[in-house]
């Protein structure tokens, strides 16, 4: 497995490029903006990003609205790693589609530890089928797009798991603390606010079939087991 690691502090950068290699993963450094985005499109493809947020050109947020807008690049997971740790700080993150995110100071066991877990996410439904229809929805997990009829819903990595999770798991109720675990990943720390926050957005998005997701009060979240039409 490829980690790239775009990090301006080179003492940190070469740390953690240490501690990956001894993991057994190779790794690809970028000390500035520029250079994480050159590296992230070089072949072969990184299976996976550590991006710090404050850089000396780009900021790391801006990185990961280019690489997620850029059809080689769009579904390659990304760490965000920074010294902010203010909530607002974690949820602009994963508003531009960072999968996790750590907090400096960390410890590179910790940082291991979390690229593994998103790996694992990633990777662990290869089993199920690509592409899903459920009434008028359509979405395909391999592509991370997804359909009304035949108008492509635009939507951000997260908000794609998000509907992902609740169309594989139709019928069933999804706590807001599931839905942390399973979508942003267990080590988010990110409050149930923010699962009640997207899930408006991905309603908002989903238009006349928002419907489709259900909230149980005081439970949480459940996607309809069978097509309705009608919901509004």
């Amino acid at each position: 497995m490829l980690v790239l690691v775009i990090e301006d502090e080179v003492d940190l950068a070469t740390t953690v490029e240490y501690a990956l290699r001894t993991e057994g993963f190779q790794v690809r450094l970028a000390h500035s903006g520029k250079q994480g985005l050159a590296a992230a499109t070089s072949e072969p493809l990184p299976d996976v990003i550590v991006l710090d947020l404050m850089l000396p050109d780009l900021s790391g947020t801006e990185i990961c609205r280019r690489l997620r807008d850029q059809e080689r690049t769009k579904n390659i997971p990304v760490i965000m790693c920074t010294a902010k740790g203010e909530e607002i700080d974690r949820v602009v993150g994963f508003e531009v589609g960072a999968d996790d995110y750590v907090v400096k100071p960390f410890s590179v066991r910790e940082l291991i530890l979390r690229i593994r877990a998103l790996l694992r996410r990633v990777n662990r439904v290869e089993g199920e089928p690509s592409l899903i229809r459920f009434g008028r929805l359509k979405i395909d997990r391999d592509a991370h797009r997804a359909w009304i009829d035949d108008a492509e819903i635009e939507l951000t990595a997260l908000e794609f798991r998000l509907l992902h999770a609740f169309v594989s798991r139709k019928g069933r109720v999804q706590t807001r603390e599931a839905l942390l675990s399973d979508v942003w990943g267990i080590e988010a720390d990110v409050t149930t606010r923010t699962v009640d926050t997207h899930v408006k957005r991905l309603r908002e998005k989903l238009g006349e079939i928002g419907g489709y997701v259900e909230t149980l009060r005081g439970v949480g979240y459940r996607f309809k087991d069978q097509p309705d039409e009608d919901v509004a």
